[in-house]
């Protein structure tokens, strides 16, 4: 079965099938120090010194019970190789030594955030430990505690709840994922992280990205977390009515979201109805029947290169017969993708089998075995026309994990959809990554004890929380600065400095937008690697702006040699044309153009305008030249 195409896909469709959205956004806080230890944060570098080799196993949770994710990662018997930096890596990130105390600037960042949505702020902070075996972060869980719960922020004409915003270390970045070897880069580990959660209030995909992106502007607003690739990534979690809770995870731009949710939804639309044709068959999680052999042996003369070179290399073979299962591997799930996809997702994350194609099935015949192999293989695994046959195979014990799983993911297939969490690809769609953490991944943390949170603490932190951007957007309009400048402006460090500049100093609104904005942009654009201009120095340029001393034609050369790395001075401004000055340069210009004959009705005063800038640029303004360009020519005329 198909299903209506992306562009398609109306707001009531979504409606129908019951498509619900929430987030869980990671941002990166700009501290200098990370969050558990004094090392320095923000240093990002494909250098290492040193590397450790680790292996992760699971613990029980406080009540005596393992977390299903570690369990699947436990399986796959993976070795974690670190790279380290001596610079950006401590023992602490090595888990040879207990943490620091949480790093106060990040809390009080992560409280300005929580004041920001709204959120009832916690009195008393708890770090716990979630638990993490993908080898993401060496001590195997996560540091992270809860600032504040039950916050929301407009949309439209409704409102999205913030269930929770949390404080966390951030995790390792992973340079490759290869058979059971995956290695990590350490220089982000450890970085201060907060964790917006939001309720599961959006409709629609294109919901999901606006919420995205409004969340993204108000946190950016505080002028106090990371920007840049890696700074920020999203977490999506997707359901449809009788589905379950989906995570996609680590989505890096927030333009890929509605794509994405929309296929997710359609696989976990396609998914039920799988479930109710297994059960038209007779088909249920009770009567779920499978038979599993090695038929190394039955395939030692095929020419099917894949298995052909397995065989070579002294790897074995299993068939796999899922009873009753005819033609469904070739069931639509997502865009071009079918629940093969799913299954070779299961052998490839927890098999380790990552070489592609790492099966094969019967519902595709002619594009793997001939025939006559098809038949011998079902004669031998007693499966009829009305069965698929499926193919793995690897080393000894992992082509054993691989046929297990071909079973696993094919059962849960009469349950419907199982609790994964998802990567994001490429195309738009996604594939299986883990199983989705259960609760029995958290419990306290024994080396840190709770942290008060004090009214007075709040009572300072809610004194620079930043106006809301929905208000600031809402007066830049009303001011009828360039559209081009309000969104920009609304998260800009620069927006305190243009309502001081407006309502303080009555600098037109429009001038100031341009200078704080479209020029900054126009200046990087042109440069290969512009230095951030910080406010004081905007402020400066701004103040010579308003006292006259700096005109608007010197704006955009004073910017351009700031974001090379020099700071603003007064003393640089070149001295101020004066009028004698200014009339010898006009009288100069007049009589060159008259001598070259240039002569054009009705444009002779903006021309003239013109050869008199070259000269005086920076040093008068614009409208001053042309007003005294106007005169200069009347009076010739008279």
């Amino acid at each position: 079965m198909t299903f209506t195409p992306f562009h398609d896909m109306t707001d009531e469709e979504y409606a129908a099938i019951g498509f619900k959205s929430g987030l869980e956004i990671h941002q990166q806080l700009l501290t200098s120090k990370k969050l558990f230890c004094r090392c320095p944060a923000g240093r990002y570098s494909e250098e290492y010194n040193a590397e450790i080799l680790r292996h992760m196993r699971p613990t029980l949770s406080e009540l005596g019970e393992y977390d299903g994710t570690a369990l699947m990662e436990f399986k796959t018997r993976k070795e974690i190789i670190y790279l380290i930096h001596r610079d950006t890596v401590c023992t602490y990130e090595m888990d040879d030594t207990p943490p620091f105390e949480l790093n106060a600037d990040a809390l009080d960042i992560a409280l300005e955030v929580g004041l920001l949505y709204g959120c009832s702020m916690v009195d008393e902070i708890h770090i716990a430990r979630k638990q993490y075996l993908d080898g993401s972060i060496p001590t195997g869980f996560q540091r992270t505690t809860i600032v504040g719960v039950n916050g929301s922020i407009p949309y439209g004409t409704r409102r999205i709840g913030i269930v929770q915003l949390g404080l966390e270390e951030d995790a390792c970045r992973e340079v490759s994922d290869l058979g059971h070897r995956r290695t990590y880069l350490t220089d982000r580990l450890g970085m201060p992280l907060i964790e917006t959660v939001t309720a599961p209030d959006m409709r629609a995909p294109h919901e999901v990205a606006e919420v995205a992106q409004l969340l993204r502007k108000l946190v950016r607003s505080t002028g106090k977390v990371r920007t840049g690739p890696g700074a920020a990534r999203q977490d999506v979690n997707v359901s449809v009515a009788g589905g379950t809770r989906i995570e996609i995870k680590g989505v890096p731009r927030i333009p890929d979201i509605p794509l994405l949710t929309y296929h997710e939804a359609m696989r976990q639309v396609q998914l039920l109805r799988l479930r109710d044709e297994l059960s038209r068959r007779g088909i249920t999680k009770e009567s779920f029947r499978s038979k599993t052999e090695d038929v190394t042996k039955l395939l030692r003369r095929t020419r099917y290169k894949p298995i052909e070179d397995a065989i070579a290399g002294n790897m074995q073979v299993y068939g796999v017969a899922l009873q009753g299962f005819r033609d469904l591997l070739r069931w639509q799930t997502q865009t071009d993708t079918f629940f093969s996809r799913e299954i070779s997702d299961r052998v490839r994350v927890v098999a380790c089998l990552t070489t592609l194609p790492n099966i094969i099935h019967s519902d595709s015949p002619s594009e793997t075995l001939a025939s006559s192999e098809w038949q011998v293989l079902r004669r031998t695994l007693g499966a009829t026309e009305e069965d698929t046959l499926v193919l793995v195979w690897g080393t000894q014990q992992d082509v054993k994990t691989g046929a297990s799983e071909v079973v696993i993911r094919a059962r849960e297939a009469t349950i419907g959809i199982p609790s994964e969490t998802r990567q994001a690809l490429r195309d738009g769609t996604n594939g299986f990554e883990r199983i989705l953490p259960g609760p029995d991944r958290m419990y306290p943390d024994t080396d840190l004890p709770p942290l008060q949170i004090s009214a007075g603490r709040l009572s300072r932190i809610s004194t620079r929380v930043p106006q809301p951007v929905w208000e600031r957007e809402a007066w830049y309009r009303s001011l009828h600065i360039p559209e081009d400048c309000v969104s920009p402006l609304s998260i800009s460090p620069y927006a305190d400095l243009f309502a001081k500049a407006v309502k303080g100093w009555g600098l037109p609104p429009t001038a100031v937008a341009v200078i704080l904005i479209q020029l900054p942009k126009r200046v990087r654009r042109s440069m290969t690697r512009p230095v951030p201009i910080p406010a004081e120095q905007m402020q400066q340029l701004l103040v010579a702006y308003k006292d006259g001393v700096l005109t608007r034609e010197a704006v955009l050369p004073a910017l351009r040699t700031m974001a090379e790395g020099t700071a603003f001075s007064r003393d640089d401004i070149p001295d101020r044309c004066s009028d004698d000055e200014l009339e010898a340069v006009i009288s100069a210009c007049t009589e060159r153009l008259a001598a070259e004959r240039i002569r054009h009705s009705g444009k002779t005063a903006a021309i003239l305008t013109g050869e008199v800038m070259r000269t005086v640029r920076g040093r008068r303004a614009g409208a001053e030249v042309a007003a005294r360009v106007t005169v200069s020519l009347q009076e010739a005329r008279s």
